[in-house]
């Protein structure tokens, strides 16, 4: 684990809840989370969803390792046995993350055949047991994301009854992705784009629990966006958009905490994550396991696809260094899309 800043932060004086860039699977790495923490301050990250099993008999040093300018920073877990998520829980805690959010949300046959994932929206009891149990272990905020239903669920009463049942348990907050998951019918990408979204469920929910933080996912295309979602809820978690086109981050600070973004533009990111990278590298990490998260930095920009092309040929070679991203850099004209944060 590392404790050390790689550049001067203030500490997160905001509240960084309401606005966070969700957990996604082999993409929100410590490397990609340090990226972003470039884009913006205040923003709560989330790691990758790690199972309780991978937690307590894995590598920790690996998987749970992170840099301590990552923070705000969650620990995603997924698993449905109490004692166990009890257990990750608390290695999470000591490892020095910021909060510990429970999914109920992943549709994938692998997360179903491992009975967790959204399958526990079908097990509400389950899960508030879970989260009372992952309660008595920490002290810092437990949370849980969920969708508004599986299947043939009536949201209207399944994600009310599991939101009940969780806050009753303990549970700081909820993370609701706005649509249901088909289970049966539908893979793990599909039930990303195609069953409906169904934002005033959210909002419902929220009136409905007044004092429970409740935030939104799904679908969520832009900051401005988000920002519009916030006057219905207490947070919005950006996903894909964030990840895709991360230029999008640098309007974080100003739109929704109402101070100025880290840098102006995706060049001045880039510069202040060649250091990063060149501590990295001295490590023995190859470069392209650092750049593969930099792909869409300057989508719409001119010189965007030179960029791309010299990432993906220059990048993966073994003695790759911050050179290769200097010149990928330079193909790269100072546009108006980079500078979202003006």
């Amino acid at each position: 684990m590392q404790n050390h800043y790689i550049w001067p932060m203030e500490r997160n004086a905001h509240n960084s809840d309401r606005f966070s860039v969700a957990p996604m699977m082999d993409w929100t790495d410590r490397h990609c989370r340090v990226f972003h923490r470039l884009l913006t301050r205040h923003a709560k990250l989330y790691t990758e969803m790690l199972t309780t099993g991978a937690v307590i008999h894995g590598d920790r040093a690996r998987l749970l390792g992170f840099n301590a300018a990552e923070h705000p920073v969650a620990l995603q877990l997924g698993g449905s046995n109490p004692q166990d998520l009890a257990t990750a829980a608390k290695i999470g805690e000591e490892f020095g993350y910021d909060e510990i959010n429970l999914n109920v949300g992943c549709p994938s046959d692998r997360v179903q055949d491992g009975r967790f994932g959204a399958c526990l929206m079908a097990e509400p009891q389950l899960v508030a047991d879970c989260v009372a149990a992952m309660k008595h272990a920490v002290n810092v905020p437990v949370t849980v994301k969920c969708r508004i239903g599986i299947d043939h669920q009536d949201p209207e009463v399944a994600l009310d009854v599991l939101a009940r049942a969780v806050v009753a348990a303990g549970a700081d907050g909820l993370i609701v992705h706005a649509r249901k998951a088909w289970l049966d019918g539908l893979s793990p990408k599909q039930n990303r784009d195609i069953p409906p979204l169904d934002y005033d469920r959210v909002y419902r929910l929220k009136t409905a629990m007044p004092d429970v933080p409740i935030a939104i996912n799904g679908g969520v295309a832009s900051v401005e966006q988000a920002k519009a979602h916030l006057d219905h809820v207490d947070g919005v978690m950006l996903g894909r958009a964030a990840y895709q086109e991360p230029w999008r981050l640098l309007a974080v600070d100003p739109q929704i905490f109402g101070v100025p973004a880290p840098y102006v533009s995706m060049h001045e990111v880039l510069e202040a994550l060649i250091s990063y990278i060149e501590t990295q590298r001295a490590q023995g990490v190859r470069l392209h396991a650092i750049t593969r998260h930099l792909v869409g930095a300057f989508h719409g920009v001119p010189g965007a696809r030179a960029f791309r092309r010299v990432l993906a040929e220059n990048c993966t070679r073994f003695d790759a260094g911050v050179d290769t991203l200097r010149d990928a850099m330079d193909r790269v004209g100072h546009g108006v899309v980079e500078s979202a944060a003006a």
